[in-house]
């Protein structure tokens, strides 16, 4: 098979959360241990890194591999969901797997698809931990799908897990209060592996204290330990922060992001903490220069993109993946430090979304053009047209191309407006140029 092939055999043959939804749901791990035993359990190959969280867990993991990368580690980085090629998922020091490697795995697993049955987050998490061990890397750093403790990726055993936050989402799976999200994401703890915690959360902490302290696993909570009072951006846009430790003192001077969005600084405090916590325990080496230079150039070492992310400017182009309350919240905060003459939004959401939660969040002074992404599982424009309307958003018009939107908002917006594209990675992903 050629690799478009291969590519449209895992596309049409294996089931995708983010396609389908729910009926891709796997509730254990028995694809993914049947799967390692097929290719000899290439996760013990290398050191990992394990990320989940709600929110931020796809920035932390490239911020990681960023550092790691600049400190002279041949880093492996697994992240999901892909915006616009199915290589962006699984990448060595910021190169993308080779397409000659993803046509032989497949060609090599084809009895064991026949046979196990696994969905396509399943095979892919094996292809990449198979990628990573026949590329000799010193470390990967591993973002979970939706969840922890039933997600593919928790077979390894990792020198460092970590949990972003927790916020209300994937509901279905997961739970609908936060202790019960939390426990779900916990099950990434290891026994004596230690644990850093993005953000402590009164509803959340005893669920990881308890977790942990069954674990034997050292538990520390990133907000406690670092914090930051000072957010400016440099006249590129990158964020320029000042990080201090517990006792105010500065530890961080004038560090630089190489991303937008001031959520960033959240993210920032959570690597910051894994990186020390890593060093802590004797497990990795990283000087200073190299987190300086790794968060400078994010970006430019791992090709994160869809965070914050400006493509145009008069009118100002901003695209953001946000797709749950949290998330909205932090966008919300982004848009009060941009001025804009008139604010307008390219939104859309999968079908299965819980609008209620988002929507109240959605600003009332912008306009809409609700749209429908380029996948099976995104809700249809004209349906999400009448959800924003019967909350009051003021609807322009449902346009269900993504693009064909964004150029039509475009050439009816004037130079000093506010465009911001969201609501899904999947708006993102057809939007990027």
């Amino acid at each position: 098979m050629t690799y478009k092939q291969t590519l449209e055999y895992l596309f049409s043959i294996l089931p995708m959360y983010q396609r389908i939804g729910q009926a891709a749901y796997k509730k254990d791990l028995s694809n993914t241990i049947e799967l390692d035993i097929f290719f000899k359990h290439p996760h013990k190959f290398f050191k990992s890194i394990h990320i989940a969280g709600t929110n931020g867990k796809g920035s932390v993991s490239h911020m990681i591999a960023s550092i790691l990368q600049t400190q002279g580690y041949k880093v492996g980085l697994y992240t999901s969901p892909h915006l616009k090629d199915y290589r962006e998922r699984i990448l060595v020091n910021g190169k993308k797997i080779t397409k000659d490697f993803v046509v032989n795995f497949v060609e090599k697993v084809k009895p064991a698809i026949e046979n196990i049955q696994p969905s396509f987050f399943e095979l892919t998490v094996l292809m990449a931990f198979e990628y990573f061990k026949m590329q000799n890397i010193d470390i990967a750093v591993v973002e979970t799908g939706m969840g922890g403790r039933l997600d593919s990726t928790n077979i390894i055993t990792p020198l460092l897990s970590i949990i972003t936050n927790i916020s209300k989402d994937h509901t279905t799976f997961l739970g609908d209060t936060l202790p019960q999200i939390a426990k779900e994401k916990a099950g990434i703890i290891k026994h004596s592996v230690p644990v850093v915690i993005g953000e402590m959360h009164l509803d959340t902490k005893p669920v990881f204290e308890s977790i942990a302290s069954k674990q034997n696993s050292q538990i520390y909570f990133a907000d406690q330990m670092f914090f930051t009072d000072y957010v400016m951006e440099t006249p590129n846009g990158n964020l320029l922060l000042n990080i201090k430790n517990k006792n105010g003192k500065i530890i961080y001077e004038n560090l630089q992001i190489e991303l937008r969005g001031q959520y960033q600084t959240k993210n920032t405090i959570t690597t910051l903490s894994a990186i020390y916590v890593l060093q802590k325990h004797g497990l990795l080496n990283v000087s200073t220069q190299a987190i300086y230079n790794g968060m400078k150039n994010i970006i430019s070492n791992t090709r994160l993109q869809g965070r914050w992310q400006t493509i145009q400017h008069n009118p100002t182009v901003i695209l953001d993946i946000a797709h749950n309350p949290a998330a909205f919240e932090e966008l919300n905060k982004g848009i009060k430090n941009i001025p804009y003459k008139n604010l307008h939004f390219v939104f859309g959401v999968s079908s299965d979304k819980d609008l209620a939660s988002i929507i109240h969040l959605l600003p009332d002074n912008a306009n809409y053009y609700p749209v429908k992404a380029n996948v099976p599982r995104a809700m249809e424009a004209d349906v999400l047209a009448k959800h924003l309307s019967f909350y009051d958003k003021k609807v322009i018009k449902p346009i269900p191309n993504v693009k064909e939107a964004l150029t039509f908002v475009i050439k009816n917006s004037q130079p000093e407006d506010l465009i911001i594209v969201t609501g899904s990675a999947f708006v993102v992903a057809d939007a990027l140029p």
